[in-house]
């Protein structure tokens, strides 16, 4: 039996010997690699040889939307007078600080003067002092987008009929600045006063993506870039551009609608026990108040809570869409 099982291992590692070493002779695996790799060879020279010859326009449309991207990798991390500034706001950093302090002194006073304890005195008053103005500006950069968005699509349409009746491009921003709301008003003033001071209107309207971080500005940003260094019909491209956003915008509408659905559900099971809740405390008061009476009602409250609230977050990035 061992000399069976000793033949039967020594004939497996020949056969593994030989089909790694002998198989690929055989089949012509090694032949067809050598091809690949001559192939490859040339490829290489060709393209070494091309990068000498001067560049197409294809060629320069690529090179900027690679430095257009290269820029947006390095702003990612926004910087806080940055977002404030997204945020439609005037302020500086020492007085946002000072806001902070603020709201995070008022919120442990409040907790303080409850007699709810000093520890929840101080983590609350951690989260209004570093939480609360970070939402506050968050709810403000939103609605700001949300407002420059509505707005856009016509405001590239005025572009592009002044462009078309013989204005030039800055003059057709000018009248963006005269008659659209903020704060596309403000933003359009921003473009025309950097060109004004030197600034290339492709440089100028790329920084348009720091300001309103959102697609659509990126996408006006690129769309003028391109033209200034690669020339070409800049009506048909802004007039594309404003069919793209329009587009965007019905298939936005259309995602929200749907979805309408979903969040009036998510909405309701996420009140229905404080509404229970409610309603047994208003018709048996001491029924319910052992909730918050008695140590094992309060561990119940806490763990209900955090499942609760896994619950709500899961249902958001269940019926929230990125598109």
């Amino acid at each position: 039996m061992s000399t069976l099982a000793l033949f039967f291992l020594v004939s497996t590692a020949i056969g593994g010997i030989a089909w790694v070493f002998l198989y690929p002779l055989l089949s012509g695996e090694r032949k067809a690699e050598k091809r690949q790799e001559s192939v490859t060879q040339a490829s290489a020279v060709v393209r070494a040889s091309s990068r000498n010859a001067p560049k197409s326009r294809r060629e320069q449309v690529e090179g900027t939307l690679k430095e257009i991207e290269v820029r947006q990798a390095k702003a990612r991390s926004v910087p806080l007078s940055l977002r404030i500034a997204q945020a439609g706001l005037t302020w500086s950093k020492r007085r946002f600080f000072i806001t902070s302090a603020i709201f995070g002194v008022v919120a442990f006073l409040i907790v303080l003067m409850l007699d709810a304890g000093l520890l929840a005195a101080l983590a609350m008053g951690f989260g209004a002092g570093f939480g609360m103005p970070l939402w506050m500006l968050k709810f403000l950069k939103t609605r700001r987008e949300a407002k420059f968005i509505a707005a856009f699509p016509d405001a590239v349409d005025i572009i592009v009929r002044g462009i078309k009746a013989g204005l030039p491009l800055l003059d057709s921003m000018r009248i963006i600045t005269v008659d659209a709301p903020e704060p596309l008003k403000g933003e359009f003033r921003a473009i025309v006063d950097t060109q004004a001071i030197g600034m290339p209107i492709g440089e100028a309207c790329g920084k348009l993506f720091e300001r309103i971080p959102l697609p659509e500005a990126n996408f006006f940003g690129i769309v003028i870039a391109i033209q200034q260094k690669a020339g070409g019909n800049l009506s048909e491209a802004l007039g594309n551009l404003s069919k793209v956003l329009r587009e965007r915008k019905k298939m936005k509408q259309k995602i929200q609608a749907m979805s309408m659905e979903a969040k009036a559900s998510a909405s309701i099971i996420a009140c229905l026990p404080l509404a229970v809740m409610g309603l047994v405390y208003m018709s048996s008061p001491q029924y319910i108040e052992l909730l918050w009476t008695h140590p094992t009602g309060r561990f119940m409250m806490v763990c209900s809570a955090a499942w609760m609230s896994m619950g709500v977050l899961v249902m958001r990035k269940m019926i929230n869409f990125d598109f």
